[in-house]
């Protein structure tokens, strides 16, 4: 309406004004309702070219998203197994507040509490069986000491007997030297078999057993681990949002999440805004945009754009049992682009996921600054830079006449 205004100044006016006062037809004569067209032809034919110019110049280099919404980040609340819930500590309420950390509820661990019990007994077992071979090692000692005495013996007399039957063969047989040497080879096949079984004792101390008892630890600690994912924490600062979740209730991991957890870091910083396709060419980051709400009425949010996504979602393909029909894209998808407040705390009274209307506004002010720049094209950078004014003040409108479309004139 404003650009059909704008305009009709421009044509229609003048138009009328050379036929009164250089024709002399008057309105209400000459100029009635059924000969206006007649009359004003030129006028009018050129505000609708004009006011049609109009129009597709503000909106293709101002473009405008009604899709718009500030967004925030959720985190669902899992547990890392499905179970039956036994206990809950969040209280029945719309929003809950919790730190990292705080416990949110616990799953029935019946199992898993068994679980730490036969490790826990395990690790027990082992440290039994460690303390009972420091015993055996004991005994293997002792053994050893007690075949290496034993050797010294035979040997010792095996000495004396070779000596004597050295200096006179008829005082020693040689069949009482053939059975000492037996039986020195004797003390020494037992004096090895006591070593061996004091290092296989050794072995089992300073080896086996401890690698026994780390595994034994590793599985109680394991289900100890198990034990403690029973309980669910709050991961980070947030809020919990329709928590219904009772006792008796189950939790599955695939088809039935606990609730949600709203991060508190994650609330009010970003709006993300849907442009139709036709603006691809004139959208960029670092544009300047303005947002209006209608949680926060009366309120323009000046934003900038940081990101525009080069895809366009209705083009995406994945494997599938079915061969790709276009037709199936039949409406077009939008342009995603994600805006950040320009002055700090720009959000902070926007509640998060509020609809808005977003405005982006083209710039040429660096284009108007180079030199070499034509006369028509200088005209022609400047005259799209004003336009913008005209959507701004449509924005302003609109959020002015927003509570009482909503409020009165809705027929709520």
């Amino acid at each position: 309406m404003l650009e059909l205004v704008f305009c009709s100044i421009l044509t229609i006016l003048p138009d009328y004004l050379f036929r009164r006062y250089v024709q002399d037809k008057r309105i209400g004569r000459e100029i009635t309702l059924y000969s206006v067209w007649y009359e004003l032809r030129y006028g009018i034919v050129t505000c609708l070219i004009l006011t049609v110019s109009l129009v597709t110049l503000i909106f293709y280099y101002h473009p405008t998203a009604s899709s718009a919404v500030s967004t925030f980040r959720t985190i669902p609340i899992l547990p890392e197994s499905s179970g039956r819930v036994e206990e809950v500590y969040v209280p029945v309420q719309l929003e809950t507040e919790v730190k990292a950390g705080d416990p949110i509820f616990r799953l029935d661990s019946s199992r898993q509490e068994a679980n730490v019990d036969t490790a826990r007994n395990q690790v027990t077992e082992v440290e039994s069986e460690l303390a009972l071979a420091q015993s055996e090692l004991a005994v293997a000692t002792a053994q050893v000491d007690q075949a290496r005495a034993a050797l010294k013996q035979a040997q010792d007399e095996l000495d004396t007997r070779t000596e004597l039957m050295g200096r006179n063969a008829n005082v020693v047989s040689q069949r009482d030297v053939e059975k000492l040497e037996n039986a020195v080879a004797a003390r020494q096949g037992a004096l090895r078999a006591a070593e061996s079984n004091q290092e296989l004792i050794e072995s089992k101390i300073s080896i086996s057993l401890p690698a026994r008892l780390e595994s034994a630890r590793a599985r109680l600690r394991e289900a100890e681990v198990e034990l403690e994912k029973m309980t669910v924490h709050a991961g980070v600062d947030g809020t919990i949002a329709q928590f219904v979740l009772r006792p008796g209730d189950i939790v599955n991991q695939m088809l039935r999440p606990a609730g949600i957890l709203i991060p508190r870091d994650a609330q009010r910083q970003r709006i993300i805004a849907g442009f139709d396709q036709i603006e691809a060419q004139v959208l960029h980051t670092g544009m300047v945009a303005e947002a209006f709400c209608g949680a926060d009425p009366f309120k323009i949010i000046p934003l900038v754009i940081t990101e525009v996504q080069t895809q366009i979602a209705s083009g995406q393909l994945n494997a599938s049992g079915q061969l790709v029909d276009t037709t199936q894209a039949a409406r077009p998808a939008t342009i995603t682009t994600i805006m950040e407040p320009l002055y700090p705390d720009g959000l902070e009274t926007l509640p998060p996921g509020a609809n808005c209307i977003v405005n982006a506004y083209t710039s040429n002010h660096d284009k108007l600054d180079e030199s070499g720049i034509g006369t028509a094209e200088f005209l022609y950078l400047h005259m799209v830079d004003a336009v913008g004014t005209v959507h701004a003040l449509l924005l302003r409108v609109q959020a002015l006449l927003y509570p009482i479309q909503t409020l009165v004139l809705s027929g709520h």
